[in-house]
């Protein structure tokens, strides 16, 4: 981290010492007024997003009463941080995957949802300081932030990086640095001023009564001498004893009523009560199951491992598979991909459950075709794991379980013939899904996994270039699902496909109103505004996808050729070796340094640049083109040459680069040649005055030679 000083304003960093430490530290730097009391992020305390949460639960009523409209425009981010304000706020845009019963689950969100989520409540938290009409900056507090939960990390890491501190300064504390493998960190280093705490000399205990009833009733939070002389005294009391404080801490947690509260604190104490198999185990297994609904993989992955520890799988293997399940899935969206096939083996180890069987077939069969590094995957063994659970599906005797199941495995099967190269099977086996489901359930039985069905068969007419099928398919999907961003998203690329330009913005701007900040949407309408002109549309959704994601390269490949075309050669050149920076071998990144180099009349720079493009892309049109330019400039005629013969080569219908080497032509005196790539031109761009001229010149010089 940087070193205080006494320059601009800037978010603060406070490590060591206890919370006192850090308070008096505070006390003694020239910051602006709290903007809320300290914010304690613990996990401990309510689980992913503790911060986040209590942050939304103090602003909310305030700001619905100065700004109502900006807390409906968040309510997806304020109810899955903070879910106790569903009594104040509204959810206006449910999906079929929010509202879909636990045994017709078949979607599950992205994890890259939390980061939108973050980005999000970064915008609400710099908009109600507007809403609420402070007449100057605000500081906010966040306590023990190296013990923050995943989703917090990122909201926290996200406020740093995207809020000025000049408006709002952010002052995250704690006794150490937060885990370096994790997304607090690097921002901590980036984005804060350090600001070290010396811990002071230790005072005496301030005598509490009931110490170890304190110490419990912090949720074992407590720290600095009471908090040392609390957990001696709760160490010294009899097992039996701590749990029965436990047990009623818990009481006092369960009163409240507060559902954060159930996915940190509460299964906390349950863990160390009189009963934790009876009560400890339940109240896991609903944290892990109301956080993988909301894509809070992470923390679904510390309850299952959690619960499976108090289950013994011999004896409880229907409950230790419960936790299984939620807990496979979790480490596969999170690309943890050995630990969860680890969770399946155990299972059919452990179980002769058919349904268990079954089912670890099928995620077994996702990580070989879906979850693994490509290296990793395997189409063949997929496949046959594939069809050992369509076998057993065929056995059940329940009709809907068989109806759902069997269709449930043959669309995991389809996804496998499309990684195969076969996407008519892959076609065959979801539309006989969709029809099997339509002739023998009722209309309101597995909503959610029918509309999937349509969606997965749209994706691959879509792959088939059969595209008003698709269009027909999305159609059904979203009078359906009509919340569902995604759908939008996919409908919107195939309008694009098909030159309905005005269609395809109207779905990405629709997507966009029914979903958290999503990058992939702003980029892709960035990127067809661009290629209708707005240019200034497109610049403002590159930069907005580029503040969201630092690390999204496209949108730095893109916006660097808005710089470049707007003479702006520093803005091009910083946006490329940003990019590049996250990715050295990108062809198009060297290109834009390698053109913004040239027009600036650094050749032997530019022509380096250049270089790099064509190693990492051979065939990279424009990198050869400008390559050739920048070497026709430095007087290597012969050179230029060859990389334009090449350009020309990998694009024969482009009239531009006819025209150029039919100016080097020329220059080598190789007329014929040059009359050749002039007509070419012609006839492929009629409309061009400088190639008309250009050829009429030629033509005379030739006729009077």
């Amino acid at each position: 981290m940087q070193q205080a000083d006494s320059a601009p304003p800037a978010h603060l960093g406070l490590r060591g010492g206890t919370r006192r430490d850090r308070a008096a530290a505070l006390d003694g730097l020239p910051l602006p007024p709290l903007f809320l009391p300290p914010v304690d992020a613990h996990r401990r305390l309510r689980g992913p997003y503790t911060a986040a949460g209590t942050i939304a639960r103090a602003l909310v009523p305030d700001v619905l009463a100065a700004d109502p409209e900006l807390v409906r425009r968040h309510d997806i981010e304020l109810l899955s941080v903070a879910p106790e304000l569903a009594a104040l706020v509204p959810n206006s845009r449910e999906t079929l995957t929010s509202m879909a019963l636990p045994a017709e689950r078949t979607r599950f969100y992205a994890r890259l949802r939390t980061r939108r989520i973050a980005n999000g409540l970064v915008e609400f938290v710099r908009d109600a300081l507007a809403a609420l009409g402070h007449d100057g900056p605000r500081r906010l507090v966040v306590e023990n932030t190296e013990h923050a939960e995943t989703t917090d990390e990122e909201f926290l890491a996200a406020l740093v990086r995207r809020l000025d501190p000049g408006t709002l300064t952010v002052v995250l504390c704690g006794t150490h640095t937060p885990d370096p493998g994790g997304v607090l960190a690097p921002a901590l280093d980036r984005h804060t001023t350090a600001v070290p705490v010396t811990p002071t000399e230790a005072a005496p205990a301030s005598g509490m009564d009931r110490p170890a009833w304190h110490w419990v009733a912090s949720d074992g939070l407590l720290d600095g001498p009471d908090g040392t002389a609390a957990r001696t005294a709760y160490e010294a009391l009899p097992a039996a004893e701590r749990a029965a404080l436990h047990d009623r801490r818990a009481t006092q947690l369960r009163r409240t009523e507060e559902l954060s509260l159930t996915l940190g604190a509460l299964p906390y104490h349950l863990e160390r009560g009189s009963d934790p198999v009876s009560e400890a185990v339940p109240a896991l297994w609903a944290a892990s199951d109301h956080c993988l609904v909301n894509g809070f993989y992470t923390a679904v992955v510390d309850y299952g491992r959690r619960g499976q520890h108090l289950v013994d799988g011999r004896q409880n293997t229907a409950q230790w598979w419960k936790f299984g399940v939620q807990l496979g899935l979790a480490l596969s969206m999170l690309g943890r991909t050995k630990e969860a096939e680890a969770v399946y083996d155990e299972a059919r180890l452990l179980s002769t459950d058919p349904a268990v069987h079954m089912a670890c077939a099928y995620s077994t069969a996702m990580l070989y075709t879906r979850h693994n590094d490509p290296a990793d995957r395997d189409e063949k063994k997929a496949k046959s794991l594939l069809n050992s659970a369509i076998a057993t599906a065929s056995l059940l005797h329940d009709r809907v379980e068989q109806a759902f199941q069997s269709a449930f495995y043959r669309n995991g099967r389809a996804l496998v013939e499309v990684n195969l190269g076969d996407p008519e099977e892959a076609l065959r086996l979801v539309t006989e899904c969709i029809d099997d489901l339509d002739r023998r359930l009722t209309p309101d039985e597995h909503r959610l996994h029918r509309s999937v069905l349509k969606n997965n068969r749209a994706r691959v007419y879509a792959g088939l270039g059969r595209l008003d099928e698709a269009l027909a398919d999305y159609a059904v999907v979203i009078d359906q699902d009509p919340n569902h961003a995604e759908h939008y998203l996919e409908r919107g690329n195939l309008l694009r496909r098909l030159g309905r330009g005005d269609e395809a913005l109207a779905d990405y701007s629709r997507a966009l109103s029914l979903s958290p900040p999503f990058p992939e949407i702003y980029y892709n309408r960035g990127d067809l505004r661009l290629s209708e002109g707005d240019v200034a549309g497109a610049l403002a959704d590159f930069s907005y996808v580029i503040e969201q994601d630092p690390e999204f390269v496209d949108a730095y490949v893109n916006r660097a050729g808005i710089h470049l075309e707007a003479g702006n050669l520093a803005a091009a050149l910083q946006d490329a070796r940003a990019g590049l920076r996250l990715d050295p071998a990108n062809a198009y990144l060297h290109t834009a340094v390698g053109q913004a180099l040239a027009e600036g009349g650094e050749l032997a720079g530019a022509e380096a640049a250049y270089d790099r493009a064509v190693d990492a892309d051979a065939t990279l049109v424009s990198a050869l083109s400008g390559r050739a330019g920048v070497r026709y400039e430095a007087g290597r005629l012969q050179g230029a040459l060859d990389d334009l013969c090449r350009a020309v080569e990998l694009d024969p219908k482009d009239a531009a680069l006819r025209y150029n080497r039919a100016f080097l032509y020329q220059e080598s005196g190789r007329r014929q040649e040059a009359l050749e790539d002039l007509e070419l031109a012609a006839v492929l761009d009629p409309e061009d005055a400088e190639t008309a001229e250009a050829l009429a010149s030629l033509r005379g010089r030739l006729d009077s030679a």
